[in-house]
């Protein structure tokens, strides 16, 4: 055999094993983006090329004239992978560019991936079948075989390929990457100054140049696959290099597939003179010889690897920790998600909590389907425990893009659930304290209103009351003029107003009534009708309908008669003067697994997007004549007695404003 011969022997096989190695890495790796589908298959396009020219060429070893069906098989072969390469590289750079945030518009890409595979079409239903119908397919130039069109779409195509090779390289401008794209850019240059070499009549090339410039072009592929091993395992380049048990066990794999391929042939050099059993066994028996420099390379390389990922894993809990002393649990649960999906390049990471009975919390499933899709992903997605004393109170799933976490990242993530439960624990603890200090300066600056409101009280409350006596009686006199009696009624009414306002700073300012040791309880349904009776007149006068809907059965709540008369003659009276004439205000009440619930329910305009946050403040009121306790006072006084408030506006139409109290059940507050 000739020295061209070979070099095609060992090119060709070396470019059908590292495509098969690639394609293999790309299974086993299992992200879901079209860069890697395409790239997959770039890499099945070149291997059916590698492969179908092995055959070829072995064909022509082994028979003198090779049987005409494998030199069909191997022109198919060497077809469909020349027809679908020039689309496929291009695409492959448009998918990267896209990861790259460097995309085209999804109209111009569709239309450019569209002009990119539209002349595959030709070559493989017109101009393919031609040629393998005239047994003529030139396996030694094979772009001869597909035409001076297919010459010219390659070219412009890798020309593309190039353009875009050449703004990565300046993108990454410093970054270790930036010199794969180099490499990139000089096969590129390379392969196009052969294919016109080898293709274009200017140059004038004989035959047998041509065949080893085409042999060149063919091997042109091997360099950047090649170096795309290193910068993956070595910068993570295309976010592969994660998957460092994946790239081991396939390397692993594909080098003794070489030494074995190695062995055979070695063997059958030596046929002459030994048997290839024998020659075999004494290649095989060589190996001991590198057992242990092999294993010792092996082991510095895996607890290199290992300790940089548990120093990762360090750096994550110092970044943790610090979040953790904001003091905010539910946004470091979210911080950690995100750092772990971030740091390990995992497609998703969840940090959930149990409860004591074992049952997860942040999880709510509605169906069937939604249990055994949610189940289904539990078994896929690697769980690691959070322990506190022995007790599992937390867990963090990860979802990998691959199919499987290196040996190194499981150590790290469970170096990191050991460490997280402390984080958590510091910043509860950090956010009870946050909480007692507001509460605190709430009850101090209560304490203030309180002694203000006292204060008020006793120097312009008894007055009031004696000008409102002394106006009384003067009414009462009938010998006073019409007009100023009429007067004398708006002072009055003023005063009144003065005097309401006066009782609810000092409602808000008053603790809740505790009663005595013994546990309160209280018909919320009679106290409810007491209210909307009294309230009644006020809504008739107002031009408003009230609808009470309560059950028949009473319904004991664990809170007293003064802070329920509190809580819903706030919320009724805020509801009558939400609505307007003819409107409506609709009470509630009724029980579920929570306790007692009471919804108020008005057809009002709504509360006002710039108003929702501040409702429940103290002091702020869009009324006029409003002191802006009234929901204070109903938030404080349900906070008091363990119930929980929550509210809706806009409840339907664009209007209306819902607001529902839920109180414990007098069991339940015992």
């Amino acid at each position: 055999m000739s020295a061209l011969t070979y070099i095609r022997l060992i090119g060709f096989t070396a470019g059908t094993l590292l495509m098969l190695f690639w394609m293999v890495v790309i299974l086993g790796y299992r992200r879901q983006r079209n860069f890697e589908r395409v790239f997959f298959f770039l890499c099945l396009a070149l291997f059916f090329f590698y492969a179908g020219s092995l055959l070829a060429l072995n064909a022509q070893i082994f028979y003198s004239l090779p049987p005409q069906s494998v030199d069909t098989f191997a022109a198919v072969l060497i077809g469909v992978g020349l027809t679908f390469l020039p689309p496929l590289l291009f695409h492959m750079h448009v998918e990267f560019a896209a990861t790259r945030g460097l995309t085209l518009t999804a109209g111009r890409k569709r239309i450019a991936l569209g002009l990119a595979y539209f002349p595959a079409l030709y070559f493989l239903i017109a101009a393919l079948p031609a040629r393998l119908h005239a047994h003529d397919f030139d396996l030694a130039i094979p772009g001869n075989s597909l035409g001076l069109t297919y010459v010219l779409w390659l070219f412009l195509l890798m020309l593309l390929s190039f353009a875009w090779e050449w703004k990565f390289a300046r993108e990454m401008s410093g970054q270790p990457e930036q010199k794969f794209h180099q490499i990139a850019c000089a096969v590129l240059v390379s392969a196009l100054l052969l294919l016109g070499a080898i293709h274009f009549p200017v140059f004038g090339l004989a035959r047998q140049s041509r065949e080893a410039l085409a042999l060149a072009l063919s091997l042109a592929s091997l360099p950047p696959f090649v170096a795309l091993i290193y910068f993956v395992q070595r910068h993570n380049f295309l976010n592969i290099g994660r998957q460092k048990n994946l790239l081991y066990a396939v390397s692993a794999t594909f080098v003794a597939l070489l030494y074995l391929a190695l062995v055979r042939r070695i063997s059958e050099w030596f046929a002459p003179v030994l048997p290839p059993e024998a020659t075999a066994a004494v290649l095989l028996f060589v190996l001991v010889v590198f057992i242990e420099p092999l294993q010792r390379l092996l082991g510095r390389r895996l607890q290199e690897t290992a300790q940089r990922e548990l120093d990762r894993a360090q750096k994550l809990m110092a970044v943790i920790q610090q979040e953790a002393r904001q003091g905010n649990r539910a946004a470091l649960a979210k911080f950690v998600e995100e750092k772990i999906r971030q740091e390990f390049e995992f497609e998703s990471a969840q940090l959930g909590f149990v409860n004591p009975s074992g049952r997860e919390l942040r999880v709510t499933v509605r169906s069937t389907q939604e249990r055994e899709e949610l189940e289904a992903q539990r078994k896929a997605s690697p769980t690691f425990a959070l322990r506190r004393d022995g007790q599992l109170f937390g867990f963090i799933r990860v979802k990998p893009h691959g199919s499987a976490i290196s040996g190194e990242t499981m150590a790290a993530l469970e170096s990191l659930s050991e460490q997280l439960p402390s984080a958590l624990d510091m910043c509860q603890l950090i956010e009870d304290k946050l909480q007692l200090e507001r509460q605190l300066a709430e009850r101090e600056r209560l304490a203030l209103v309180g002694q203000t409101a006292a204060s008020i009280s006793h120097n312009l409350k008894n007055p009031l009351g004696s000008i409102k006596t002394i106006l009384q009686v003067q009414l009462e006199n009938p010998e006073m003029p019409e007009s100023m009696r009429g007067e004398t009624k708006m002072v009055l009414d003023e005063i009144s107003r003065l005097s309401g306002k006066l009782n609810q700073l000092l409602q808000f300012s008053r603790p809740a009534v505790r009663g005595s040791e013994v546990a309160t309880t209280t018909d919320v349904a009679s106290v409810l009708r007491d209210v909307i009776g009294v309230l009644r007149p006020e809504a008739d006068r107002r031009g408003v309908g009230v609808r009470l809907d309560v059950p028949a059965m009473p319904i004991s709540v664990g809170v007293s008669a003064e802070a329920l008369n509190d809580i819903f003659s706030n919320i009724v009276v805020n509801a009558l003067e939400a609505v307007v004439s003819r409107g409506s205000v609709t009470s509630s009440l009724s029980l579920n697994g929570d306790g007692c619930v009471v919804s108020v329910e008005d057809d009002g305009p709504g509360i006002p997007a710039s108003s929702r946050e501040k409702i429940l403040q103290p002091f702020f009121t869009t009324k006029s004549q409003g002191t802006g306790l009234g929901l204070a006072i109903v938030a404080r006084r349900v906070a008091e007695c363990g119930g929980k408030l929550s509210w809706e506006s806009p409840v339907a139409n664009g209007g209306g404003t819902r607001f529902v109290i839920t109180l414990p059940r007098s069991e339940e507050r015992r």
